[in-house]
């Protein structure tokens, strides 16, 4: 059904998308290549929300001379008018004979409308071409559209033997600066950093994105049930949002003096509810989200079936039993009742190894 040319633009389109990484939350990462007898005469990326999609830029490099051409877009043209016009109706007006979809958009409010409207109109429309790529380049925003919730990936450094902190709770520095560095990379693409208040008292980190250029800070997220978190926290500047399951009116005032959102979304046994934390998160337009928290949150949020990602660095060492571990979970009565991984990706960062896993 496709050409070896096909693959070849679409995998073009593809590596356009990937610029916009870290810049289109909320929106989905989308590339565009436009191709006239063997020639590519438009290219475009989507850059940021609000501004034109990469469809729009493509079209406006090709001119006059999309007339006839094929269109590779990696995410089917929008059919609705969002924040700009719809790319549907910009490539119907252009002239293309032919339109090339790596997928269907999941947003409800096109999901094969910009597909029909294009067919519609006379444009030979195909869709699936390295479907799987364009679904992984944009797994947040295809989550957040199908399950109501963000793509959930928590990170965590660890010793060979998966120790995070020595019993004492020194836990500086298990990995290298070439693997800290690699979690700069996984921040910038990141909605929301999300963490406990355990974390917060004990290293009191900022979470945000720092030695990579990026045109906008990951919203930082904090789980906090007794609203603990002291008000000159460094994760504070800039603004936070502190999730509580017991509100307390002075504490809160103090945080939102010192620049926080305060939100109770009260569980059981006086806990966050986290299911409801996500949920809140995707309606707020947080695609992806990245969990830096110790074993009782990483834990909580793994037992609870909301992990959908594992971004594990270990580094060459031994920490023995009475360190500290990476997930604190209820125990195990049998084989069956463990957490299977998929193993996606391994490799070297630095001397340390990073390990990516799907939870099964």
């Amino acid at each position: 059904m496709y050409s070896a040319d096909d693959h070849r633009y679409m995998a073009l389109a593809l590596r356009l998308a990937e610029l916009g990484l870290n810049s289109t939350s909320p929106n989905p990462r989308v590339g565009c290549v436009i191709v006239r007898d063997g020639e590519v005469i438009g290219e475009g990326w989507h850059q940021r929300a609000g501004t034109s999609h990469a469809e729009v830029h493509a079209l406006q490099q090709a001119g006059a001379a999309a007339r006839g051409a094929t269109a590779y877009v990696t995410l089917e043209p929008c059919s609705h008018h969002g924040r700009t016009p719809p790319c549907a109706d910009a490539l119907i007006a252009s002239g293309v004979a032919r339109v090339v979809a790596a997928m269907r958009d999941p947003n409800p409010q096109v999901a094969g409308r910009g597909l029909v409207q294009m067919e519609a109109a006379g444009i030979s429309v195909d869709c699936g071409l390295l479907e799987e790529a364009a679904r992984e380049l944009n797994i947040g925003f295809v989550s957040r559209m199908t399950r109501g919730r963000p793509w959930v990936r928590s990170k965590a450094a660890a010793s060979l033997d998966g120790k995070t902190a020595l019993a004492n709770g020194v836990s500086q520095w298990i990995t290298g600066p070439a693997a800290r560095q690699d979690v700069q990379a996984w921040r910038a693409r990141a909605c929301a950093m999300l963490t406990g208040v355990g974390t917060v008292l004990a290293d009191d980190p900022q979470l945000n994105v720092r030695d990579i250029e990026t045109t906008r800070q990951p919203l930082r997220v904090v789980v906090d049930s007794q609203l603990r978190t002291p008000p000159g926290a460094k994760i504070l500047r800039g603004g936070a949002l502190i999730v509580c399951a017991n509100d307390d009116a002075a504490k809160r005032q103090a945080l939102q003096e010192a620049g926080a959102e305060v939100l109770a979304l009260p569980g059981v046994d006086g806990r966050v509810d986290l299911a409801c934390l996500l949920q809140t998160l995707a309606e707020r337009e947080v695609n992806e989200v990245m969990v830096e928290a110790g074993a009782a949150l990483n834990g909580a949020l793994l037992a609870a079936g909301l992990v959908d990602e594992l971004v594990l660095y270990l580094a060459p060492m031994l920490l023995g039993d009475t360190a500290r571990g990476l997930f604190e979970l209820p125990a195990m009565r049998s084989m069956e009742e463990r957490k299977n991984l998929i193993l996606r990706d391994v490799r070297q960062v630095g001397n340390d190894m990073r390990v990516i896993a799907r939870v099964s």
